[in-house]
């Protein structure tokens, strides 16, 4: 596997590393979706299905089943929220005949952006010689960063355990 992986890096025609690029996004994205899909699926026979049932959520339905369509390949160019857009098309039911165009088109845009810049980024950041160092840096500030929101949350439920008894009821 190690050696397919650097093949493909170091050595793959351009083609082959974006079809590589093409297929893994398309395959994350429809995984996503699907998962999206079983979530409102299993959320239909518990108490929260009034939610996915409601006039606002028909309606927000019919909405991206409609002009979703154009956030799922836009999705593909930023960061953090791909999985969030790919979600939330299964969970509101987009068609497929709609979402998988949208999510080819948007495969295809992710798959020209990695092969060509993210790449070269790639490749810069190895020929600096202290990748490793600058990895286990970021790798430290996020968990730096996720104990002291877990110590921040804890906290605030320890100083108000239960906020709705002190609330004034009109």
């Amino acid at each position: 596997m190690a050696e397919t992986i650097s093949w493909l890096i170091n050595d793959a025609p351009f083609g082959v590393t974006f079809i590589f690029f093409f297929f893994g996004a398309f395959i994350r994205g429809n995984a996503t979706y699907w998962v999206g899909l079983g979530i409102a699926k299993g959320v239909e026979h518990t108490r929260f299905q009034k939610h996915l049932h409601g006039p606002v959520y028909r309606k927000a339905q019919r909405f991206i089943a409609r002009w979703g369509v154009f956030a799922v390949p836009l999705s593909f160019l930023t960061l953090g929220i791909q999985s969030a857009v790919n979600a939330s098309a299964g969970v509101s039911r987009m068609p497929l005949r709609r979402y998988l165009p949208a999510v080819a088109f948007g495969a295809l845009l992710w798959s020209a952006i990695y092969t060509t810049v993210g790449m070269a980024v790639f490749y810069a950041w190895l020929a600096l010689d202290w990748p490793w160092l600058v990895g286990g840096l970021i790798l430290i500030g996020l968990v730096v960063f996720v104990v002291l929101r877990m110590r921040s949350r804890k906290r605030s439920t320890t100083e108000n355990p239960n906020p709705e008894s002190s609330q004034i009821n009109n």
